[in-house]
């Protein structure tokens, strides 16, 4: 079934885990994708992967925190395919347990500009084309710590301040058939936290997070993404969509 099909699509933070699992299954469903991220020689090797087995995806190396990064994207799309029609704001960086007397001014800004200045340059870098195109969706990638406190100071806050951004574009932007919403994904086993179930505690620590005592397959995440990305949310907007396995339910 192609439910994205022709839709033209960018996806940053897409060289692994829940990025990379977007851009495939996008592409699979009819989409023309643009995948980003800053490790180009990573993102470089799957989608060429990718593009021999017949999908339609591009990539370019991309910093979200650069304007001017940014304008070379939303170019690249539309010289490619001449509309943008979907943006998946996933990059971001997870920088741990820190609580907010540990929380220099230096990781302070690092989380901040990557996790909440990004989407924000990518989406007013990307609403003219969206509203040109006739309408589109915006999927924001935040995440339960911006519904629940206790998950480090400034990643908590990225990712709330992230899930308002998306309220105020999605009131804002209705009236050009903008949809803008968010995904909150409770723990993921992607490249960039494989690293942290090395220690006893953090698999414990897992195992708990849930009640299904596990963490998510990047894939279940894109599921959810796709149907935002999809017309089948034609009337969701300004929506939170909690992928957890019922983690802020207990």
């Amino acid at each position: 079934m192609e439910r994205l099909k022709n839709k033209v699509v960018i996806i940053t933070g897409a060289a692994g885990g829940m990025g990379a699992a977007e851009a495939k299954l996008f592409a699979q469903e009819g989409a023309k994708v643009i995948a980003t991220d800053v490790q180009e020689q990573k993102l470089k090797l799957w989608v060429e992967k990718a593009k021999q087995e017949g999908l339609s995806i591009n990539y370019i190396k991309h910093d979200v925190t650069s304007q001017s990064d940014w304008k070379k994207v939303t170019e690249k799309a539309i010289e490619l395919y001449g509309r943008i029609d979907v943006l998946v704001n996933n990059a971001g960086i997870y920088p741990g347990f820190i609580d907010c007397e540990q929380t220099s001014i230096e990781l302070w800004g690092k989380v901040i500009a990557i996790n909440l200045t990004g989407p924000f340059l990518g989406c007013r870098e990307c609403i003219p084309h969206l509203r040109n195109a006739g309408g589109g969706s915006i999927v924001n990638i935040a995440s339960i710590a911006g519904l629940v406190g206790g998950n480090g100071t400034a990643y908590s806050s990225s990712k709330g301040g992230l899930r308002l951004l998306s309220k105020d574009l999605a009131v804002t932007y209705a009236k050009d058939k903008i949809r803008v919403n968010t995904i909150c994904p409770g723990g993921v086993l992607t490249p960039m936290t494989e690293g942290m179930m090395e220690a006893p505690e953090m698999k414990e620590m897992i195992k708990n997070m849930s009640p299904q005592g596990r963490m998510a397959d990047p894939m279940e995440i894109a599921w959810g993404a796709l149907y935002l990305a999809s017309d089948e949310s034609s009337f969701v907007t300004g929506a939170d969509i909690t992928i957890d396995g019922g983690a802020v339910a207990k």
